[in-house]
């Protein structure tokens, strides 16, 4: 056996450790509501730093504000400075109703090869990996050339304020490397019989529009004494569901589809043809295509009312839009104003809270990537495809710092990706996965930074 895939079958040996070890971390509820007070990171960086301690390796807590904490891990090189950085984030979303869960969504149960849980996935899965990579390297005195970062930070759940975005802000040194590898990509997509890697090595852009409908109020009794919000908001929310955005195919991705066994080349004019040929067969995949080729604006939250008996006269409406990289805030800006022409009533704000970004898919460290991972699941024929994400990661603040980010989870290629659930109900993660990820990252590492 050689050094490497002894390396690797110590993760194999600790198989109960990390199944403990994801789930004492689910267990914690680091629920980010993105009102303050929230996140409660810092109880789940206290964990991770007596984890690390028992295996002598370095980590600090930094917090931006109290509660708030960043947790961040070294493994000294000869020189000093950072090779690659592992990122993963802390937080978790909210369970909306937790009597929809088959297991409660913080008992981390482990169930058919899989660990239920908010933040199972999303993304205490990723962490675990990175924790596993960081022990078994200092475990066996692995000589490294430069540091390796673990960086698992707080809000990236809220757009990273007191997480990566403050640490980029206050304190860059600590997180800048040669390489970064983040979630948001790493996960496998079939097609013709073919295990398809996706390499995220971008994302759309985050915008928040917030809608402020006005009316006149009125008793309820007597309601056309007033003009009623909730209609305009009515026929507002009519237009946004009836939207027909252009459509895009100029992203790198797209000429990557006769990897995915579609040879029809696509164009405005038939991407949803093609989505809808592969739709029942694929659903994965089409969903991707879709969102990859259009702007969205996806209606979240509304709010108004003072009282049942009266008529409302103020409703706002908040809007997530996901833009492609050439898609500018005076883009969204028109056409909303296309969208709501005629409505006096209605005015809107726009936060751009990420900006669309990306690093080069032509780099040697995807190409370590590509063969660690040929290494780990023992396939040669393996297909990668570069992706923009569709939401928005930590990975857009080490991208403003020169750092190429790369999303990379390394999912097991057996893992399912229709029942993982991320943000939504029963989210849950393979322990298949987890090793398989672990794996990758240490191989990453060694193949990077190793003598």
């Amino acid at each position: 056996m050689t050094f490497f895939n002894n390396l690797l079958s110590q993760v194999d040996d600790i198989h109960d450790e990390i199944i403990t070890l994801e789930q004492d971390l689910v267990k914690i509820p680091s629920v980010n509501t993105g009102k303050m007070p929230t996140g409660n990171e810092t109880q789940v960086c206290e964990y991770i730093h007596k984890w690390l301690k028992k295996y002598d390796i370095s980590s600090e807590i930094i917090e931006s504000v109290p509660g708030r904490g960043n947790i961040i891990a070294k493994l000294p090189g000869k020189i000093d400075q950072n090779g690659l950085l592992y990122m993963s984030h802390t937080d978790v979303v909210p369970v909306e109703n937790a009597e929809k869960w088959e297991y409660p969504p913080f008992s981390a149960i482990l169930k058919n090869g899989r660990i239920y849980g908010r933040g199972a996935s999303d993304c205490k899965g990723l962490l675990t990996a990175q924790l596993i990579a960081l022990r078994i390297l200092k475990q066996n005195n692995i000589q490294l050339n430069k540091n390796i970062v673990l960086l698992s930070a707080a809000d990236e759940e809220h757009g990273g304020r007191y997480g990566v975005k403050w640490l980029a802000d206050n304190h860059p040194e600590k997180i800048t490397a040669d390489f970064a590898i983040n979630e948001g990509g790493g996960r496998v997509l079939r097609s013709a019989g073919s295990i398809i890697y996706m390499i995220g090595v971008g994302e759309k852009g985050r915008l928040q529009v917030e809608m402020t409908i006005r009316g006149s109020s009125a008793h309820a009794s007597i309601p056309w004494k007033g003009e009623n919000a909730l209609f305009t908001l009515a026929e507002v929310l009519k237009r946004l569901s009836n939207y027909l955005p252009a459509k895009d195919v100029s992203l790198e991705f797209f000429n990557y589809l006769p990897n995915l066994a579609i040879e029809d080349k696509p164009d405005p004019g038939n991407i949803d043809e093609i989505i809808s040929s592969i739709e029942k067969n694929n659903p994965p995949l089409a969903s991707m295509l879709k969102a990859l080729s259009r702007i969205t604006i996806t209606p979240t939250m509304v709010n108004g009312g003072i009282k049942s008996n009266s008529v409302p006269e103020t409703i706002n409406l908040t809007c997530d839009v996901r833009t492609l990289p050439h898609q500018t805030i005076e883009y969204l800006e028109n056409e909303l104003n296309t969208l709501l022409t005629d409505l006096p009533n209605v005015e809107f704000s726009i936060d751009y809270m990420a900006i669309p970004n990306s690093s080069p898919i032509k780099s040697p460290f995807v190409d370590i990537l590509k063969n660690v991972t040929s290494q780990v699941v023992k396939k040669n024929n393996l297909q990668w495809i570069p992706t923009i994400s569709t939401g928005f990661t930590d990975s857009r603040f080490t991208r403003d710092l020169g750092v190429p980010t790369y999303g990379y989870e390394g999912a097991h290629p057996d893992d399912d990706p229709l029942i993982i659930n991320v943000h939504g109900t029963n989210e849950s993660e393979a322990v298949s996965t987890i090793i398989t990820g672990a794996k990758i990252m240490l191989g990453t590492a060694l193949k990077l930074l190793a003598d």
